[in-house]
């Protein structure tokens, strides 16, 4: 006979599996997870504080895990099984979902779930996580409020997305803002705010709308800014196209692990791209059309911090001249491995983005974040 808490936990059991995500929905429940990992029916892994933990979930099964893996994809159109055993998808509160499935995976189906806070993070959040000063913040304020083209570096897990988020928060209320993703997990509050997301081929081979697709779109629909959650294609070349014609304020995310990177990331996927420009001209392009780079980074200790904020400035020759305004700095960890570090100003008290800021009435407020910055690295 089963006691009244074995037979609610046993009724839960049954509703999540019937109607939810079976053993995932407590996981799913938790705000404190960044990352849900389900290796197999038997292995689940969740990150949490920048940490990954194995955890005591389990499934019956396979099928009952690829059954879930295909309700969540089912959710938005899409299917995964043998005939299609990969697909990314999302879940309806924005949280990333990737789906590998036997024969591909040899120890059954594997899903990968990137999970979205639910009280979305502003740049005073980070400011509290010790990500930025609360002057490196002021300075990316202005920078997202004075139309900068902006372009977001940083690897996997680091927070790109979190702070491209942090940034159109200070887009105007009357822009016409178009996204384009390849999973819709953007979190604008703008009310004018056009979200595209990008569709795979179906069996056949047909119906892909790739990102590039999706950004030459965009040209026809009135934007006033562009934001593409990742450029990982020649969907570059479009984009950058977009901001050297009137759509200032641009802004997207791309993988690599330094501003200098980031430049050279952005030259080889418009090279890939099949375009048949000459280098010094592809770079051109690139000086012409981005004007800041921020560099997110996870470090080892699972802490994640905005470690670099550029200026694309001109160029010298056949190479992109850039200019640090911030920079973070380990000095060290502590005994517990925590990594001890400090943000610092260059020292530029006059930033190339100065004449778009006073524009804009921000260069009083821009002076002034740069002055406590520098004061405050006096004061170490």
């Amino acid at each position: 006979m089963l006691s009244v808490a074995e037979q609610e936990e046993l009724l839960e059991d049954i509703c999540n599996d019937v109607l939810g995500f079976g053993p995932l929905e407590p996981l799913l429940a938790r705000d404190d997870i960044a990352d849900i990992m389900v290796n197999g029916a038997n292995t689940t892994f969740i990150e949490v504080g920048g940490k990954v933990l194995k955890t005591g979930v389990r499934f019956r099964d396979n099928t009952q895990l690829l059954n879930i893996c295909q309700r969540i994809v089912s959710q938005i159109g899409r299917r995964v099984d043998e005939a299609s055993p990969i697909c990314d998808a999302r879940l309806l509160d924005g949280s990333r979902v990737n789906v590998i499935v036997p024969p591909l995976a040899i120890d059954g189906p594997t899903l990968t779930i990137r999970k979205f806070k639910k009280d979305r993070l502003r740049l005073p959040d980070l400011v509290k996580f010790g990500s930025i000063t609360p002057e490196g913040a002021t300075i990316l304020e202005i920078i997202g409020r004075v139309r900068c083209n902006v372009l977001i570096s940083g690897g996997t897990g680091s927070g790109k997305t979190t702070l491209l988020n942090c940034l159109t928060g200070y887009i105007d209320s009357d822009e016409r803002v178009i996204t384009c993703e390849d999973s819709a997990e953007l979190q604008l509050q703008q009310p004018h705010v056009v979200r595209l997301e990008t569709r795979p081929p179906n069996l056949e081979g047909e119906g892909e709308i790739t990102m590039r697709d999706l950004v030459k779109n965009c040209l026809r629909m009135r934007p006033e800014r562009i934001i593409v959650g990742e450029v990982r294609g020649p969907e570059a070349f479009d984009l950058l196209q977009a901001m050297n014609t009137g759509h200032d304020g641009s802004m997207g995310t791309l993988h690599a692990n330094s501003p200098r990177e980031a430049l050279q990331r952005l030259e080889s996927m418009i090279t890939m791209g099949g375009f048949a420009l000459p280098s010094k001209t592809v770079k051109e392009m690139i000086c012409g059309s981005i004007d800041v780079i921020i560099q997110a980074a996870r470090l080892r200790d699972g802490s994640r911090r905005i470690t670099h904020i550029t200026e694309v400035i001109g160029m010298e020759g056949d190479v992109i001249i850039t200019q640090d305004l911030f920079v973070y700095e380990i000095v060290g960890e502590d005994s517990s491995g925590k990594i001890l570090g400090q943000h610092r100003a260059t020292g530029i008290a006059r930033p190339h983005f100065w004449d778009r800021a006073r524009y804009y009435n921000e260069d009083r407020r821009l002076a002034e974040a740069l002055d406590l910055a520098e004061a405050r690295n006096g004061g170490r």
